[in-house]
C-alpha cells in the first residue's frame, strides 16, 4: 500500500460521492427535536468575473467546521449556498468584457460553483438559490409590492448620491469617503425621481432590538450611530421679511439665548424665496459649488467653513432678536429639517464660522455661573445658565426640560427626537435588476402591478449601457414601458428604474428553506422549523448595507404576519481579513489576489482550508 497521499484523486473520489449521494441534503425530519435543529448561514458572494480569491473561503471554512461538527453531534444542519447576481458589479463586469449580463453572470456563477465545490465544503446543493433568476425575483417583486401597499414604497423628487462613473443614484450606505463604494469614483448630488422606503419608520425598533442580538459590539455601535437617534427639541424661528416658519431641531434647547445666526442648507426651500435682491447672485453661485460635494465633504470638521449672507433675518423666539440667515454647505437638507440655529459660544463648529464671518459670540453656559473675559474656543460641555433671562443660574439639564416646556405652552416649540437614519433610496437606472412592479397611468396614478403577473421579468435587449440622463436603459424600449393600466385598461407606462442589489439579498435566507416553491416565498412549516438563522459568518463591511436592510425587511415581514420571528439573524460573527503579499487587503484592484485554483492544484482542498 502507498504511503504517499494522493490528494487530486482522494479528493475528486469523495467529491463525487458526496455529490452523487446527496450525502449533505438536509430534509426537514420532525423526529429532530427543535434544540437539535441548526441553521448556519454564509453571506452569499455576487459573482464576479474574477472568481473567488482565497479570502472567500476563510468564512466558508468557519461555517463548514461548525456544520460538520453539530452534524456528528447529532444535529440536522441546514447550511445551504447561492449567489447574489444582480446589480452593478455584475453589469459593470458585463460591460467591461462586452457580454450580455445575463450570459456572464451565469458563467461565472459556474466557475465560483465549481471552486466552492473544490474545496469540498458540505452545503445543500439542490437548495441553491441565485437573486437574478425570475423564478427568485418573482418574490422579490411581491415583497416590494407589500411595501407599496402598506404605504412604506413612495416616490419623491430629492436630491440623491449621483456616480458619474456608474451612471447611476446610490444610497447614503453605498457612499464611502464621499466616493462610490462599487468603483471609487468621486460621488456628487444630482435631484431625481426616486423611489423610496421608509426604513425611519422601524428606527426605534432597529435600534432597540440590537441590544438581544449576539452580534459583535462593534456592528451593533455601527448601526447604532449611523440610525443616530437624538433627543432634542423643535422650535420655530420667524423669516422677519416674509413671516415664513423655520423649523430647526436642536439638542441643546438650553442655548437658544445664545443663537445669533442661522444657517440653512444651501437646498432648503424658503432659499429662494427669502434672499433678498442684493444676495441672489451671491447665493445662487454659492447653491452651483455646493452641487459639486459629497455630504462627507460637506460636513468635514477640518474643512475650512464657507457661506453666504442671504440678506434675510429670523426673529429668536425667546427674546424677540433679529438674527442674521446665512447658507452653508455644512448643514444638510437630508439631516433634521436642513435649517441650524447657531451657537458659536457653545458648538465649534458655529464658533469657527462665527469668527470667519465677524457674527456676534453669546456666552449662555458656564461652569460655575460666571462669563468667561474672552472665547478662545466653543464651551461645548453643560453647565449653569447665564444670559438667559428667567432661566439664568438653571442647570442644563433642568433648563433643557423647562426651556422646553415654555416653548410647547407658547406653541413655538415641542419636545422631539431625530434620527440620523434616512430612507432608503431603492431606485437603480441601470438594466441589471429586478424590475419595479409598477405601472404610470395619468388617470390612476401609480399602480401595482397584479400579482398573478409577476415575475414582471427583464426584456431581451440589444443595448443594456447606462444612459447617464437619469434614466434606465428599459425606458427606451417602447413596446416594454408602454402598457394597459391595470385598474383602468386605459394608456400608462411601466416603471422603467430596477431595484438596487441589496433587495434579492434582504430576504435570500428565507428562500433557501423553500426554493422551489412557486406558491409563496416560503411556507411556513418550513420556517417554524428552521427560522431563525442560528449563525451567520460574513464580513463586517456590511454592518449598515445588508444586515440593516435585511433586519427592515423582516421585521416588516413580521408585521404582517409572514415570518414568525422578529430579527432574522440572532449569532453573527465575522471573519478576519485576509492579506496579500504586500501585507494590504486582499483585492483584484491591487493585483495581489491569490486564486485558490493554484494552490488546491499544489497542495490541495485540505490544505488550502487549514491555511
Amino acid at each position: 500500500m502507498s504511503r504517499e497521499y494522493v490528494f487530486a484523486e482522494i479528493e475528486k473520489k469523495w467529491q463525487e460521492y458526496w455529490e452523487k449521494n446527496k450525502t449533505f441534503q438536509t430534509p426537514e425530519d420532525l423526529n429532530i427535536p427543535r434544540d437539535k435543529r441548526f441553521y448556519c448561514l454564509d453571506m452569499f458572494p455576487y459573482p464576479s468575473g474574477a472568481g473567488l480569491h482565497v479570502g472567500h473561503p476563510e468564512g466558508y471554512t468557519a461555517t463548514d467546521i461548525v456544520c460538520r461538527y453539530l452534524r456528528m453531534k447529532g444535529y440536522n444542519v441546514l447550511h445551504p449556498m447561492g449567489f447574489d447576481s444582480f446589480g452593478l458589479p455584475a453589469e459593470n463586469y458585463a460591460i467591461k468584457t462586452g457580454t450580455h449580463p445575463r450570459e456572464s453572470t451565469h458563467a461565472n456563477i459556474d466557475n465560483f460553483r465549481r471552486q466552492i465545490k473544490s474545496l469540498g465544503f458540505s452545503y445543500d446543493w439542490d437548495r441553491e438559490v441565485s437573486t437574478c433568476e425570475p423564478n427568485y425575483y418573482k418574490w422579490t417583486q411581491w415583497i416590494f409590492l407589500q411595501l407599496f401597499k402598506a404605504g412604506l414604497a413612495y416616490e419623491a423628487n430629492i436630491p440623491i448620491n449621483w456616480c458619474n462613473s456608474c451612471k447611476t443614484g446610490i444610497s447614503n450606505e453605498e457612499v464611502n469617503n464621499g466616493r462610490c463604494d462599487r468603483c471609487g469614483e468621486p460621488v456628487v448630488k444630482k435631484d431625481m425621481r426616486q423611489w423610496m422606503l421608509r426604513i425611519t419608520l422601524y428606527a426605534d425598533r432597529l435600534l432597540e432590538d440590537l441590544d438581544g442580538l449576539d452580534w459583535p459590539e462593534s456592528i451593533k455601535h455601527l448601526q447604532r450611530n449611523w440610525i443616530g437617534r437624538s433627543e432634542g427639541a423643535e422650535v420655530d424661528f420667524t423669516v422677519k421679511s416674509t413671516g415664513d416658519t423655520l423649523k430647526i431641531f436642536t439638542t441643546r434647547p438650553d442655548t437658544l439665548f445664545g443663537a445669533t445666526y442661522m444657517v440653512l442648507a444651501p437646498e432648503h426651500p424658503l432659499v429662494a424665496k427669502i434672499t433678498s435682491a442684493g444676495q441672489h447672485q451671491a447665493v445662487d453661485d454659492y447653491i452651483s459649488k455646493t452641487k459639486t460635494k459629497s455630504d462627507l465633504e460637506r460636513t468635514d470638521l477640518n474643512k475650512d467653513k464657507t457661506g453666504v449672507f442671504t440678506g434675510a433675518y429670523a426673529v429668536n423666539p425667546v427674546n424677540g432678536k433679529e438674527i442674521p440667515i446665512w447658507i452653508s454647505d455644512y448643514v444638510l437638507i437630508s439631516y433634521g429639517t436642513g435649517a441650524i440655529m447657531a451657537v458659536p459660544a457653545h458648538d465649534q463648529r458655529d464658533f469657527e464660522f462665527a469668527t470667519k464671518f465677524g457674527i456676534d459670540i453669546i456666552q449662555v453656559v458656564s461652569a460655575d455661573g460666571k462669563l468667561f473675559d474672552k472665547l478662545e474656543q466653543a464651551y461645548e460641555t453643560d453647565g449653569l445658565a447665564v444670559n438667559s433671562g428667567e432661566f439664568t443660574g438653571m442647570t442644563t439639564p433642568d433648563f433643557k426640560k423647562a426651556i422646553t416646556e415654555w416653548l410647547e405652552k407658547k406653541g413655538i416649540g415641542k419636545l422631539a427626537v431625530n434620527y440620523k437614519l434616512r430612507d432608503w433610496v431603492f431606485s437603480r437606472q441601470r438594466f441589471w435588476g429586478e424590475p419595479i412592479p409598477l405601472i404610470h397611468c395619468e388617470k390612476c396614478g401609480t399602480v401595482a402591478v397584479p400579482e398573478s403577473e409577476l415575475p414582471l421579468v427583464l426584456p431581451e435587449v440589444t443595448t443594456y449601457q447606462p444612459t447617464g440622463t437619469g434614466e434606465s436603459p428599459l425606458a427606451g424600449i417602447d413596446e416594454w414601458v408602454n402598457v394597459k393600466c391595470p385598474e383602468c385598461g386605459g394608456p400608462a407606462k411601466r416603471e422603467t428604474n430596477t431595484m438596487p442589489q441589496w433587495a434579492g439579498s434582504c430576504w435570500y435566507y428565507l428562500r433557501y428553506l423553500d426554493p422551489k416553491n412557486e406558491k409563496e416565498f416560503t411556507a411556513k412549516d418550513k420556517q417554524d422549523y428552521w427560522m431563525p438563522v442560528d449563525l451567520y459568518i460574513g464580513g463586517a463591511e456590511h454592518a449598515v448595507l445588508h444586515l440593516l436592510y435585511s433586519r427592515f425587511w423582516h421585521k416588516f415581514l413580521f408585521d404582517k404576519g409572514l415570518v414568525g420571528t422578529k430579527e432574522p439573524f440572532i449569532k453573527l460573527r465575522n471573519q478576519g481579513i485576509i492579506l496579500g503579499e504586500d501585507g494590504q487587503k486582499m483585492s483584484k484592484s491591487r493585483g495581489n489576489v491569490i486564486n485558490p485554483d493554484d494552490i488546491i492544484a499544489v497542495f490541495g482542498a485540505d490544505s488550502m482550508r487549514m491555511y
